[in-house]
């Protein structure tokens, strides 16, 4: 036998020495080698986890004042349960225990929130219009204002809510109706209206007359054809009874009112 091969067990043994040692170094797998050469399990026994900060109580009452305020930061809640029960947890915290209730820190969506009267009429309108041809379509003058807000604003609120709910009122912001600027529009299917801006003020049945109905109404009135219908959101302005007058005596002859794609008090 050659000397070379003479050398390989004590190599290997040396080796094995080394792992043993590298072993018994590290505390946590020399104490599970242990456990599972006593038990054949190295699975924690019952009441050796870290034990939970908070109770069953705690938990809830964290879940119903997130619910409550959903606009509360972390730190916030975490103010308020020490304040409740004088548990004292980090923010951290907080949060896992709202994930574990399904509460998400999410944005809010930024609209105007929809009344369950609202949505069955809408619904209402669509289905009636769905067969509707494109000739049809073609005659109607789709009009809405919306308040654009000048304030500076980087969307950095969240707030507490389920997965599936964006949308519910609870979890909707409006918009900000102060420190901005009211625009009228109107949008047909191979056309539009300019944007007009309202100047500071109230928009009023007389503003909607003299600033919507006569300079651009009126005239793409009388460029589309008898079939012509204006839809409009419903607000209290459009429903004036000055406006109806002008409408019946200068845009429509005998207009008893065209239906509206939102009916509702938006």
């Amino acid at each position: 036998m050659k000397r070379t091969e003479l050398n390989v067990k004590p190599l290997l043994l040396d080796e094995k020495a080394n792992i043993v040692r590298q072993i018994q170094r590290s505390s946590v797998v020399c104490n599970l080698w242990k456990q599972f050469q006593d038990t054949g399990s190295i699975e924690r026994k019952p009441g050796q986890d870290r034990p939970r900060a908070t109770t069953a109580t705690e938990d809830r009452y964290l879940s119903l004042i997130a619910r409550r305020n959903r606009g509360a930061t972390a730190s916030q809640l975490s103010r308020d349960l020490y304040a409740a029960t004088g548990t004292c947890v980090s923010k951290v915290t907080v949060s896992k225990r709202l994930h574990e209730t399904g509460l998400f820190a999410r944005r809010p969506a930024v609209c105007v929130p929809l009344t369950s009267t609202n949505r069955r009429v809408r619904l209402a309108w669509c289905r009636e219009h769905r067969d509707w041809s494109m000739d049809q379509w073609a005659t109607v003058l789709f009009t809405d204002e919306s308040q654009f807000s000048l304030n500076t604003n980087f969307r950095r609120t969240f707030i507490w809510r389920e997965p599936g709910t964006r949308y519910l009122p609870s979890n909707v912001h409006q918009i900000d109706h102060y420190g901005g600027l009211m625009v009228w529009a109107g949008i047909m299917l191979d056309g539009r209206t300019p944007l007009h801006v309202f100047e500071r003020g109230t928009v009023t049945g007389v503003r909607s007359r003299d600033e919507i109905l006569e300079p651009y109404v009126r005239l793409f009135r009388g460029a589309v054809s008898p079939e012509f219908i204006l839809m409009d959101n419903n607000a209290r302005p459009h429903r004036a009874l000055l406006v109806d007058e002008f409408l019946k005596v200068r845009i429509f002859a005998g207009w008893i009112g065209q239906p509206d794609l939102q009916t509702s008090t938006l």
